[in-house]
């Protein structure tokens, strides 16, 4: 794949009247100075290594001359991710010393010292600097690359494309391009704590899927892409995908814990938990020494400067740290059959154990996170059921109806099941409810009353009891009336 995955920066310089030999003698003789480790030299340009130390952080500079330019590269090794500004400084150290070097040394000397580079120059067979730039449907072959699975990067272009088919299906369903409404999320899957844990434990899978917006999901797609690179070939097929999975369930548990009432969507919580396998493979021995300390480093870069990001309004940092953790635990899971590859028993019990941890906790959180709002709204459905049962004894017309069974049905089904309703709804006030849910709370008790007190005036009115006076039942309407307009406002 020709596609760069780690930072890069690269400028070009002009020969200035220099022939490429000369340009190229000199751009040795500034290597040297800068203590490069030069790889490889061809009449086009040479490939050298800031740091000649095995061990240490380093990047990687191409220089290619053609057509009276040159052009220097400087990208990073080791897979990093994040270069702290290296590449760029790397390129401004070479310009500088080339500027200098250029004005106090001869043409005649650089065609000398050429001369004595021959013997390192490939031939021009060889040359792998001269090779032309790959075409335009070179290009678009290797972009789509990236999306079809093959040995060593199976489950990692599976799990892109999910992502990106999920999200053009809901866009196509008229889902915003940009930012989808939280109803839309809820309808395509997204993570809530009164409905997750009221039965739709689903959704703590489903939810890894969905994004908000494109920008969400290409930038979550890019960090799925590098890891996959990274991680993929080292976990096999069914380990990454196993890892994916379970860590992103358990970056929803984190997520519900900490969020009562806020919607959560992404792969983000998952490929944390990818990020934190890798950083726990990379405390071991599994992971050559010469790439191990660049890694870490990189890698630690990255995971650090997320969570700090993670911390502004609007981002689901509980989701990032439950996925980096659960991560981090399934990668030590995972070491004693990554260490004995040939032992199929200890691969599939590494898989096996995270599963089960990963199965217990949720099994634990399910019952332990509180769920105030599902159980306000279980409340809310009992409160229906006696709203309904209430108001029927007005189904049958009350002058075909015996008045002692007229009156039995008013205060036995009426009056006793509006008193049930506020039973269910004083319940409902107890729990741990935002105040504009408290508040509509109230209002219902206060509605169940009036509607008490109305039963009570019929069955007064109806046996004859009732005080003298206006007709109360215009009164109890209009109460009715406005502390149902007063809940409209709560909807």
């Amino acid at each position: 794949m020709s596609f760069a995955l780690t930072p890069n920066s690269s400028i070009d310089i002009g020969l200035d009247g220099l022939d490429p030999a000369q340009f190229l003698a000199l751009c040795m003789d500034v290597a040297n100075a800068l203590d490069w480790n030069v790889h490889y030299i061809s009449e086009s340009g040479f490939i050298a290594y800031t740091s000649k130390k095995k061990l240490a952080r380093k990047q990687e500079v191409t220089i290619r001359i053609a057509d009276d330019i040159a052009n220097v590269r400087s990208e990073s090794t080791g897979n990093e991710i994040y270069d702290r500004g290296k590449n760029q400084k790397n390129l401004q150290q070479f310009y500088d010393l080339l500027a200098e070097k250029r004005s106090t040394t001869p043409q005649e000397q650089l065609t000398q010292q050429f001369e004595a580079l021959k013997p390192q120059i490939a031939p021009p067979e060889r040359d792998i600097l001269n090779k032309p730039p790959p075409t335009s449907q070179e290009k678009w072959r290797d972009f789509f690359s990236l999306f079809r699975p093959r040995p060593g990067f199976f489950i990692t272009p599976i799990l892109i494309d999910l992502n990106l088919a999920v999200f053009i299906l809901m866009v196509l369903s008229g889902v915003s391009l940009f930012l989808p409404g939280t109803h839309s999320l809820i309808q395509w899957g997204g993570n809530i704590r009164y409905l997750t844990l009221d039965h739709q434990w689903w959704r703590l899978i489903t939810c890894c899927f969905v994004h908000i917006g494109i920008l969400h999901l290409l930038l979550n797609m890019y960090a799925l892409l590098y890891i996959g690179i990274l991680l993929e070939p080292q976990l096999g097929r069914a380990r990454f995908a196993s890892a994916y999975l379970l860590t992103g369930i358990m970056a929803s548990l984190a997520s519900l814990y900490w969020h009562p009432h806020t919607l959560s969507a992404g792969a983000s919580g998952a490929i944390f938990g990818m990020y934190g396998v890798f950083l726990a493979l990379l405390t071991t021995n599994l992971i050559d020494k010469t790439r191990r300390t660049a890694l870490l480093a990189s890698i630690g870069v990255f995971v650090g400067y997320n969570l700090v990001l993670g911390a502004k309004a609007g981002v689901d940092n509980a989701a990032h740290i439950g996925g980096l953790l659960s991560g981090i635990i399934i990668g030590y899971l995972y070491y004693p059959g990554l260490k004995r590859q040939g032992t199929g028993t200890l691969k599939y019990s590494g898989i096996a154990m995270a599963a089960l941890a990963v199965l217990v906790t949720s099994m634990v959180a399910f019952k332990k996170i509180p769920n105030g709002i599902g159980q306000y709204q279980d409340k809310m459905r009992s409160f229906e059921r006696y709203q309904q049962r209430a108001l029927a004894i007005f189904e049958h017309n009350e002058s075909d109806t015996p008045a002692d069974k007229w009156l039995i049905a008013i205060r036995d089904t009426g009056i006793y099941n509006w008193n049930e309703a506020i039973r269910v709804l004083t319940e409902a006030h107890r729990l741990d409810l935002s105040e504009p849910l408290k508040r509509r709370t109230d209002i219902l008790i206060q509605y169940c009353n009036v509607r008490i007190a109305s039963y009570n005036y019929y069955a007064e009115k109806f046996t004859g009891t009732a005080a003298p006076g206006a007709d109360s039942v215009d009164i109890y309407n209009s109460q009715l009336n406005d502390l149902v307009a007063t809940l409209k406002r709560f909807k």
